[in-house]
């Protein structure tokens, strides 16, 4: 049977065939681009601000059924670092202002500023400038914390040369209490348990930064906030006066690929977390819609512009999602699929009917043949081609819906034979 045979007598299954490989594959579309279930987050040291607030991201994302792994790290450079690294499996974490450029980073986007994180200077230095820091012990921070990238800049432009130790904040406290070392920077929030124990330590002060607005100048990523007299305790009046501070802001950081959905739940999950007021904030002024380092990412233009997607107001997550893909894959497949349906009736009569039209056209042109030539010429041979054109139409197979078709062809061919014998009887012999 040659090729177009077998789609005259297949073409049915073979759309069926088709359609159903479309719906197959808009499917497995639909599964495939359904949000991950697990992501992995970059927080901070345990115990730590950072580490602290990925639990309760943690919490929230469990609730709509995403499991979220925390990794402890040394802190925001550490974080980055896993970030741009597409094989560390970290998908989300907590940044610093200040710490990279979009150049640096570029498989890194922002869902926007969460809080201030101030710098915190505690000492046993008298003195509000920075005279007398030269030659003497200070903790900074352990390699690849924010905190020791950001003191490294502002003990670069002071021109302080020091001894610097990469202490975790808890250690450092110890030591300086204890009158091991100098003093100790930390970046970190204010419920920080560190800085709650050190504002509180008797011999131990918080140093203000009074030259706030040209380290803001210099470092545009730099914001100032107060702390002002009496803040952590009244009674005893701590801090006995205001404290002027440095701060970068806290960005939650997520690679470039990390499912739209995801940052969406991610983006909810600030907003509940962050947007209450705060010591340094006001309600509702985070998570903000800044680029500090790097640029915000389109579902985060999209979620400050015009919140959460439509259905997620209505919907569970998880429905919400599957509802949102079946409408974005199989409403375009609908549309292609439509018109074709709508055809497929009128092609299949007009291959129903191309098998038979042949046979009609060989008819007319015997006949035509017998009135150019005269019906009694090569009756024989009318004869034969006749028989054979009814065999023809007898083999035909055709749904019964047509059969009417071949029972006219074969009535016309009778009386085309029947007028090939009237005008053989009247030839004169």
């Amino acid at each position: 049977m040659v090729p177009s045979d077998y789609l005259q007598r297949f073409w049915l299954y073979f759309a069926i065939f088709g359609t159903v490989v479309i719906l197959l594959a808009a499917g497995v579309y639909v599964v495939e681009t359904l949000p991950p279930r697990k992501i992995v987050m970059a927080t901070g040291a345990q115990g730590g601000a950072y580490h602290e607030l990925g639990i309760r991201y943690r919490q929230l994302l469990a609730e709509a059924g995403i499991e979220l792994q925390l990794v402890p790290t040394t802190g925001a450079i550490e974080n980055l670092t896993r970030l741009r690294d597409p094989q560390s499996g970290v998908d989300v974490g907590f940044i610093q202002g200040g710490i990279t450029t979009q150049k640096e980073s570029p498989g890194v986007e922002s869902l926007g500023t969460l809080f201030y994180e101030p710098l915190w200077f505690f000492t046993r230095i008298s003195g509000s400038r920075t005279e007398g820091m030269s030659g003497r012990r200070f903790s900074i921070g352990p390699e690849g914390s924010g905190t020791r990238e950001l003191v490294l800049q502002l003990f670069e432009k002071n021109k302080i040369v020091a001894e610097l130790l990469g202490l975790t904040p808890d250690v450092a406290a110890e030591k300086l209490i204890a009158g091991d070392i100098d003093g100790m920077f930390m970046v970190a929030t204010w419920d920080s348990p560190v800085v709650q124990q050190l504002i509180m330590a008797q011999g131990i002060e918080l140093r203000s930064f009074p030259r706030a607005d040209a380290y803001i100048q210099l470092f545009p990523f730099l914001n100032k906030v107060v702390l002002h007299e009496g803040v952590a305790d009244l009674a005893t009046n701590r801090p006995p006066s205001d404290v002027v501070l440095v701060a970068p802001k806290a960005s939650l950081a997520v690679r470039t690929n990390l499912h739209p959905a995801i940052q969406y739940l991610l983006l909810g999950a600030a907003v509940e977390i962050h947007s209450g007021p705060g010591l340094f904030r006001k309600a509702g002024q985070f998570p903000a819609a800044e680029a500090i380092d790097i640029p915000l990412s389109d579902e985060a233009q999209r979620y400050y512009k015009s919140g959460q997607p439509f259905l997620h107001n209505y919907l569970p997550f998880w429905i919400a999602e599957l509802v949102a893909r079946v409408f974005i894959v199989f409403v375009p497949v609908a549309l292609l699929l439509y018109p074709l349906f709508k055809l497929l009736p009128r092609t299949y009569d007009w291959i129903m009917r191309s098998k038979i039209t042949p046979l009609y056209n060989e008819l007319r042109s015997i006949e035509r043949e017998m009135d150019a030539q005269g019906s009694g010429h090569a009756a024989d041979a009318i004869v034969a081609r006749l028989d054979q054109l009814n065999q023809r139409a007898t083999r035909l197979r055709l749904p019964t819906s047509y059969a009417s078709a071949v029972y006219m062809l074969r009535s016309y061919i009778d009386l085309v034979r029947q007028r090939l014998a009237m005008s053989a009887d009247r030839k004169p012999h």
